[in-house]
């Protein structure tokens, strides 16, 4: 296995591949006055194992598409949905989130947690706002300083890893000049990344080291999760994600 295939196994059995909640989910859907009348379609781009998935279908009338790269993550939104009685609500989609097969104005709703900066923010609202009808909405997640001064190292850090980390201002400015109109704005708290996310993650570190035979490459996988971890402690006053909700105008 290479590092993708051993970080594809380690979270293939998390019900998130990142920080959010479904207490998230729900705040975020709250902004968003949708239609009642009719049945609404809805696209959950790099949907994971499909945690919010499955939040938006107990929570909204229609149809909704889970989109993802990785097929052993929609095997396992697959078997969620099935035991939950919601798959005639979801239906998944396994392909790029910058080669998607969609309509103009296909979409009430377009969802996104965590999972656009793998395209990039600005990127992404430019190629998914064709899917959308005017007057649709955008709901997304994605990492975003919280301070105004950050220190040197963590800068550094983020840059290079993800040159497009902003403040949520500079951000919400990328959404105006792309033709849509801002409605709401929250960051995760820290409680979203330790005890929904790094904390079960770190449950699976014996288990996956075992099934790798303790390999260096699954060592790596886990060291490199550790430090992770490690730095958003030292450094979570500075950074999260953002939830954008914004209106196609």
């Amino acid at each position: 296995m290479n590092e993708l295939e051993l970080l594809i196994t380690l979270h293939k059995n998390s019900d998130r591949l990142g920080p959010g909640s479904e207490a998230d989910t729900l705040k975020a859907l709250e902004f968003i006055p949708l239609p009642q009348d009719r049945k609404l379609k809805v696209a959950d781009l790099g949907c994971g194992t499909g945690a919010q998935t499955i939040t938006l279908a107990r929570n909204l009338s229609g149809q909704i598409t889970a989109v993802d790269l990785f097929p052993a993550f929609l095997d396992e939104l697959t078997k969620k949905s099935k035991h939950l009685g919601l798959t005639n609500q979801i239906n998944t989609l396994c392909t790029s989130m910058d080669e998607l097969p969609f309509g103009n104005g296909e979409f009430d709703l377009i969802w996104s947690e965590g999972a656009i900066y793998n395209i990039g923010f600005e990127s992404g609202i430019k190629h998914w706002k064709n899917f959308l009808k005017t007057g649709g909405y955008l709901a997304l997640s994605e990492i975003t300083w919280i301070s105004p001064v950050r220190p040197k190292e963590i800068e550094d850090y983020w840059h290079q890893v993800y040159p497009e980390i902003a403040t949520a201002s500079d951000k919400i400015r990328i959404l105006e000049r792309n033709g849509f109109s801002p409605v709401a704005y929250f960051y995760l708290s820290p409680e979203s990344w330790t005890n929904h996310y790094y904390k079960p993650l770190e449950k699976r570190f014996a288990a996956f080291l075992d099934q790798l035979a303790h390999s260096e490459l699954a060592k790596k996988v886990v060291e490199d999760t550790k430090m992770e971890m490690e730095w958003y402690q030292k450094y979570k006053d500075h950074y999260s994600y953002g939830f954008y909700i914004a209106k196609k105008i």
